[in-house]
C-alpha cells in the first residue's frame, strides 16, 4: 500500500479511539485505527459484564478530562456508546479484523506489519493495546480434559452451576456478585482481606457474603487443578479439594511484552518507557493506555494518553500534512 497516514494507531481501546478523535479534532487529516477484533473496546464487550458501572474516577483516581472528549461516570453501555457515536461523527478510518505484528521504522517512514500479509505505512504510529487483551493465567497446569469449563470472563456460564471465581479485584468481585444471584458462588481470594476493590463492590461483596448468597474463601490460593469425572477439582492450599462446575479467573492482565519488543519499544519494569508526550525512545512511536501505567484501568487516563499525543502529533507535522 502506497498510501502513508499521519497516524496509524494499534488499538481501538479507549486510548486508541482518544487518539483517533482527538487528532481528528486538530486537524490530521489521514488517521487509521487498527483492532484485531471485530469491533472497537473489545475488552469492554469482552470483560465487563451487563450494565458494569464505568466510573471516570476509577479506583479513587481522580481525573480531570484534558481533551474535548467529555467522559462521565455510566455503565458499559453508554460509555460504549458514546465511543460509537464519537467515531460515526468523526469517520475515523478503521481497520477490524487486523492484527499486527510488528512495526518497524524505515527511514522517517513506519512499515505495519499484520498477520493477514497487510503493510500500512504511517508517519507516526501509536500502540494502545492495553493489558486486559491478554489476561493473566494461572502458573499451574489447567488439564485439557477440563479446559471447557475454565473461563477468563463470563462468557460461556450457564445459571445453577457451581462456580469458583478466583481473584480479588473489581472485575472478580463484579463477576461474582453477578452470577450469585442464580449461582452458587465461591470467591477465592489468596489474601486475607480485599485490598483493591471499590468502595461499592466491597459493600456489595459483603452483603452478599453476610446474607449467604456468596461463600468466601480468603487467605487461601489454588495448589493445582485436576478432572474429577469431567469436572474441575479444585486443590488448595489448606490442604482442602472441592469439585466446581467453572472456574471464572479475573487475575489481571499482562504486558504483551513479545510485541512490544517486535516493535522496539522499551520497558521498564512492566512499563513501557515514554516521555512527557507518551513518545517512546523511538521518534514517532508513541504509546497510551495501561501500557504505560502502574495502575492501568482508568478510561479517563487513556482517553487524556490520547489527547496528549495527538496534540504532540498535530504539533510536529508539516502545516501542508496537517
Amino acid at each position: 500500500m502506497d498510501k502513508v497516514y499521519d497516524i496509524a494507531i494499534v488499538g481501538a481501546g479507549p486510548a486508541g479511539i482518544g487518539t483517533a478523535i482527538e487528532s481528528y479534532i486538530f486537524g490530521i487529516k489521514d488517521i487509521l485505527l487498527i483492532e484485531k477484533a471485530d469491533n472497537h473496546s473489545a475488552t469492554i464487550r469482552t470483560f465487563y459484564k451487563d450494565n458494569k458501572r464505568v466510573d471516570k474516577d476509577w479506583m479513587g483516581q481522580k481525573v480531570e478530562c484534558e481533551g474535548r472528549i467529555v467522559f462521565m461516570d455510566g455503565t458499559k453501555e453508554t460509555t460504549l456508546d458514546l465511543f460509537d457515536r464519537l467515531l460515526d461523527k468523526h469517520k475515523v478510518e478503521t481497520a477490524f479484523n487486523t492484527e499486527v505484528e510488528k512495526v518497524e521504522k524505515k527511514g522517517d517512514i513506519f512499515e505495519i506489519s499484520t498477520t493477514n500479509n497487510e503493510t500500512f505505512k504511517a508517519r507516526n504510529v501509536v500502540i494502545a493495546i492495553g493489558k486486559m487483551g491478554k489476561p493473566n493465567k494461572p502458573s499451574y497446569k489447567i488439564p485439557p480434559s477440563i479446559k471447557q469449563f475454565v473461563n477468563f470472563n463470563l462468557d460461556k456460564c450457564s445459571k445453577g452451576e457451581k462456580v469458583l471465581v478466583v481473584g480479588g479485584g473489581n472485575s472478580a468481585a463484579e463477576y461474582a456478585y453477578f452470577l450469585a444471584d442464580t449461582n452458587d458462588v465461591t470467591l477465592n481470594y489468596r489474601r486475607d482481606k480485599f485490598t483493591r476493590l471499590n468502595p461499592e463492590n466491597l459493600r456489595i461483596v459483603e452483603e452478599y457474603a453476610k446474607k449467604g448468597k456468596l461463600r468466601l474463601k480468603m487467605g487461601v490460593d489454588i495448589e493445582s487443578l485436576e478432572s474429577e469425572h469431567g469436572k474441575p477439582k479444585v486443590n488448595f492450599t489448606d490442604g482442602t479439594s472441592e469439585v466446581y462446575d467453572r472456574i471464572i479467573y479475573a487475575i489481571g492482565g499482562t504486558t504483551p511484552t513479545e510485541f512490544l519488543k517486535k516493535c522496539g519499544i522499551e520497558l521498564t519494569g512492566k512499563k513501557v518507557e515514554v516521555d512527557e508526550n507518551y513518545q517512546t525512545k523511538t521518534p514517532g512511536l508513541y504509546a497510551a493506555g495501561d501500557i504505560v501505567t502502574e495502575t492501568g484501568g482508568s478510561i479517563a487516563i487513556a482517553l487524556n494518553h490520547g489527547y496528549a499525543i495527538a496534540k504532540h502529533i498535530a504539533s510536529t507535522l508539516q502545516p501542508s500534512e496537517s
